[in-house]
């Protein structure tokens, strides 16, 4: 009898174990790709000062930090309120669905590099952001999904004029515009070019927040741009463009 219990205990905690697994599996496929990834590794670390505070008793930083990690359920609502707003959708249209992968391109940036030439020339404004380390499904999320290899005469069809997505951002990731039409945060810095359009100040912005390469064309002006972590580089012609962004992306 006693060992026919123990055995009914190990398979209830095994199962335990693999329920809560799963679990822990599955939310870190909803944010993988997003910035929550980096605010748990922010968290993690400070979890990490917190245990080494107590073990050498340093009492000033074990205090604050045992003070903010007492709330630590609130902070986790009020940092990732986006992100599991966004799971929760998911989860409640297919709960065994995971994210999109796509296999990688490499070649996309000769496409890309002619395209905004090509947009440059014909006065055509775009916002072309190209994913690197840090993810943008949270941007992704609320364009037009597309999914399809970039390449020039798509990027330049997205762009026209007369298209219903033209206003919004394309984001490519791995060499595949993911979505276009998509919104993206205006820098709010006083000190920033009053001469900038909402392009370039989306461009900043995206930039500010994250690691992505991003190229602007300017309708007004014809001319190129580069924008990467808070900086710009302007009036880059296409042999200047494509080595830019082969340095950065490489």
């Amino acid at each position: 009898m006693t060992a026919e219990l123990l055995r009914l205990v190990n398979l209830y905690n095994l199962i335990d174990v693999v329920v809560v697994a799963f679990i822990i599996y599955r939310i870190l496929l909803l944010i993988k790709g997003t910035r929550a990834i980096q605010m748990l590794v922010g968290l993690a670390t400070l979890f990490v000062v917190f245990v080494l505070a107590q073990v050498f008793r340093l009492q000033t930083l074990y205090w604050i930090l045992n003070s903010f990690l007492g709330s630590i359920i609130l902070v986790m609502v009020i940092l990732f309120q986006s992100e599991i707003r966004r799971g929760l959708m998911r989860v409640g249209k297919n709960p065994f669905s995971s994210s999109s992968t796509v296999e990688a391109d490499e070649n996309f940036i000769p496409d890309v590099t002619r395209a905004a030439g090509t947009m440059a020339n014909r006065r055509i404004g775009a916002i072309i952001v190209i994913e690197r380390g840090t993810g943008l499904s949270d941007y992704i999320a609320d364009g037009i999904r597309l999914e399809a290899k970039a390449n020039k005469e798509l990027l330049i069809s997205i762009f026209l004029p007369t298209s219903p997505i033209h206003d919004g951002a394309v984001i490519i990731r791995k060499g595949w515009i993911l979505a276009a039409g998509c919104f993206l945060p205006l820098a709010t810095d006083m000190e920033i070019d009053q001469a900038l359009g909402t392009r370039h100040r989306a461009a900043l912005g995206i930039s500010e927040e994250t690691d992505a390469v991003v190229i602007v064309v300017s309708e007004e002006r014809g001319a190129v741009s580069l924008v990467h972590k808070g900086k710009i580089y302007f009036n880059l012609d296409a042999l200047a463009l494509e080595d830019r962004l082969r340095s950065l992306l490489g």
